[in-house]
C-alpha cells in the first residue's frame, strides 16, 4: 500500500525543462532513465503570487546536504508502489552539478511499471519530473511587482536554502492540476514558515488556507532540529490556526466588520 509521508512538500518541472532521456547502456537490453528534477535560481509561482501565493526560488546547494545522509528513491507520480531506483541499493545517482538536481537511473524492465514507464516516456503520457522534501532551511524576501494600469503589488519570495530529499519522480502532470493541488503546495510552505500574518493576509483570498495550514514552530526555525524526523504517515501536525486569526480572515474576506 502507498505511505503518505506527512508534511512533505513536492515541486514540479516540465519534461522540456528536466531534459528526460532514456539511454542505451553497453550491456545488452539495458537502459537508463536521465534528467533533472530541480534547476536552481528558475524562479516559480506558487498559487497567484499577487494574492494568496509566492514566487519560490531553489538556491545552488540545497541538495548537497542531503545528498550525502540520506537515502532517496525514484518513483512513478510520487507513489511509493512503484519504485523504480534506490540510491541505498546503486540503482539512483544523484548529484548536484551547475544546473540543478541531476537524475540518473537504472531501468529495470524485470519490473513491468517500469516497461510501462519507457513506453509512457516514448508516447509522451509521462511530461515531467518532480521531487518530495523537506524543507531544512529557507528564507523569505518581498518584491514590487509592477503592474500594469495599477501601483504596484508587493509579493513574497522564498528561497530554499537546505532540504531533506525522500524521493524524486517521473510524473504525469508536470504542473500543479488544479487549484486544489495549488493550496496544498501553498499551504505546506507556510506550515513550514510558522507566520500567522503571512496566513491571515492570504486567507482573505482564499479561507480554505485555514484548514489546511498547520503551524508547530516559530518563524525561522529550522526544521532540522535534534529530534528525529517523523517516520512516514505519522502526523507532526498540531490543531491549526487560531479561532481569532480564522475570523478576521473570513470578515476580511466577506466585507464584514472585524
Amino acid at each position: 500500500m502507498p505511505v503518505t509521508m506527512t508534511g512533505v512538500e513536492t515541486r514540479r518541472l516540465p519534461l522540456a525543462d528536466a531534459g528526460v532521456q532514456v539511454r542505451a547502456t553497453d550491456t545488452e537490453g539495458e537502459a537508463r532513465f536521465s534528467g533533472y528534477a530541480s534547476v536552481f535560481n528558475s524562479r516559480t509561482a506558487i498559487g497567484n503570487p499577487l494574492r494568496w501565493g509566492f514566487y519560490e526560488e531553489i538556491a545552488p546547494g540545497a541538495f548537497s546536504k542531503t545528498l550525502t545522509e540520506g537515502d532517496a528513491r525514484m518513483l512513478i507520480d510520487h507513489d511509493s508502489y512503484y519504485v523504480v531506483s534506490r540510491s541505498s541499493a546503486g540503482t539512483l545517482t544523484l548529484s548536484e552539478d551547475e544546473r540543478g538536481l541531476a537524475v540518473d537511473s537504472a531501468l529495470d524492465t524485470e519490473l513491468s511499471y517500469v516497461r510501462d514507464l519507457q513506453a509512457n516516456l516514448r508516447n509522451g503520457n509521462v511530461s515531467g519530473m518532480s521531487f518530495g522534501f523537506y524543507v531544512i532551511k529557507d528564507e523569505w524576501n518581498q518584491e514590487q511587482v509592477e503592474i500594469e494600469g495599477a501601483d504596484p503589488v508587493e509579493v513574497d519570495v522564498r528561497i530554499i536554502r537546505e532540504v531533506r530529499l525522500i524521493e524524486v519522480s517521473a510524473v504525469t502532470f508536470p504542473a500543479y492540476p488544479d487549484t486544489e493541488a495549488e493550496l496544498n503546495a501553498v499551504a505546506g510552505a507556510l506550515s513550514n514558515r510558522g507566520d500567522l500574518a503571512a496566513v491571515e493576509a492570504r486567507a482573505q483570498y482564499r479561507p480554505e488556507l485555514l484548514d489546511l495550514v498547520h503551524i508547530d514552530r516559530e518563524p525561522g526555525e529550522s526544521t532540522r532540529g535534534t529530534q528525529k524526523p517523523a517516520e512516514p504517515a505519522v502526523s507532526t501536525q498540531p490543531t491549526g490556526i487560531p479561532l481569532d486569526v480564522r475570523m478576521r480572515a473570513l470578515a476580511a474576506r466577506y466585507g464584514l466588520p472585524a
